[in-house]
């Protein structure tokens, strides 16, 4: 039997507030056990936070499109504070060929050029950190690790120039707090707006690209005809905003798993094949993307509910990572557990094009970790970075015991 939504279950929580940031968990369980459709009513909100809802959700874009934005704004009503992102922003076909240059460009194929390159700069990394340092080295995870290897390898990857890039972080928080409400969030970001959107989109032009990297191939694709030359430079800056945050918030994640299951780690150091796996495992567990929104199209049933046309749905990933109904044990960070079919990249045609560039990254640090050091701990309490988006660290201290 189909329902209205005046015969669903509503919630009265704010998941945007700084409690809520600071643990979801219980509120995203709440919001599983109390139905597979809830309407949120500080926001008028339809939500789901079910695997199998969230799943739906995302992968049918032609009920649940994303070009009226994939944050709480609707781009049909308001003016989006930024020209839209091709990839994430936009439905085929306007999404049909960007989507298919990215996707060459950083599809494994493509990056088995770069792996010998970032294997060995994680190495390098890593032995500036602990070469000549004692037999335990404390340090926090997020700066000297999770944040210095990407900022390290992927804009060299895109061909960036060298200065200006700790730009990048400031302006992918605020592009995730901007999803969701106008919140005191936002408004923290906001002065820095104006001249952190100048500087990313004067990154994407043609002349200030290195010819070897992401963004030359991408206008090289505009010289073929694959995208317009105005396209190209909008798909450069949908790299450089989310293919940051995104992996340094991975990257932390996967480290406080390790850190916090000596098993998982004692599986990694016996088998280094298994980071991979470790990243995307983490990638369930913590959710870096905690939330993405749809638009419905038209009235469109999903869990049992219509929801009606023009209507925004508040997708819950992290909730449904964890949701029990499809996961075994989900609040256990397992590495042998098969991770895949987690929706931390998102489902169906707009999953991050970039995840395969993410796992590499992933791939590369923890192996060279792993060479080194023989037992990870937390060295103190972890301080979470709060975002209307992302599940983040501020700060993650740690204790590493060297190999040897």
């Amino acid at each position: 039997m189909t329902i209205t939504l005046e015969s669903v279950p509503v919630v009265d929580v704010d998941p945007f507030s700084h409690e809520v940031l600071e643990d979801p968990l219980p509120m995203q369980a709440a919001l599983r056990e109390a139905g597979p459709v809830v309407v949120l009513p500080r926001y008028d909100l339809v939500a789901v936070a079910r695997y199998a809802e969230v799943r739906a959700a995302l992968a049918d874009w032609q009920r649940f499109p994303s070009s009226a934005g994939v944050g709480m704004s609707d781009f049909r009503r308001e003016t989006p504070w930024r020209p839209p992102s091709l990839l994430l922003e936009a439905d085929p076909p306007h999404h049909d060929a960007p989507r298919a240059v990215l996707s060459a460009i950083l599809g494994p194929r493509a990056l088995r050029r770069l792996r010998d390159r970032w294997f060995a700069d994680a190495e390098d990394l890593v032995a500036g950190l602990l070469d000549g340092a004692g037999p335990v080295v404390e340090l926090d995870g997020m700066a000297a690790l999770a944040e210095a290897f990407p900022l390290r390898v992927f804009p060299d990857a895109v061909g960036l120039p060298r200065e200006g890039r700790e730009n990048l972080l400031p302006y992918g928080d605020h592009a995730f707090n901007a999803f969701g409400p106008s919140n005191d969030l936002v408004a923290k970001g906001a002065p820095r707006v104006a001249e952190l959107s100048a500087w990313v989109g004067s990154r994407c032009a043609r002349e200030v690209l290195a010819d070897d990297g992401f963004g030359a191939a991408i206008w090289a694709a505009s010289d073929r005809g694959d995208i317009t030359p105005a396209q190209a430079p909008l798909i450069v800056r949908s790299l450089l905003t989310a293919g940051v945050d995104t992996t340094v918030h991975g990257l932390g994640a996967v480290l406080h798993g390790l850190a916090t299951h000596p098993d998982a780690w004692a599986t990694l150091r016996a088998r280094p094949e298994r980071a991979r796996v470790a990243f995307d495992e983490a990638v369930r567990w913590q959710s870096p993307v905690q939330t993405f929104f749809r638009t419905a199209e038209v009235d469109t049933p999903i869990g049992g509910t219509v929801v009606p046309a023009d209507r925004k749905i508040l997708m819950f990933l992290g909730a449904a990572n964890r949701d029990p109904r499809h996961w075994t044990d989900p609040d256990r960070f397992d590495l042998d557990r098969d991770p895949s079919g987690h929706v931390g990249y998102g489902m169906g045609i707009h999953q991050c094009v970039g995840q395969h560039v993410a796992r590499l990254e992933g791939a590369a640090l923890l192996t060279a970790l792993a060479r080194r050091v023989e037992r990870i701990e937390p060295a103190a309490s972890p301080i979470r970075h709060h975002n209307n988006t992302m599940r983040a660290f501020a700060s993650l201290p740690l204790r590493l015991h060297l190999a040897g």
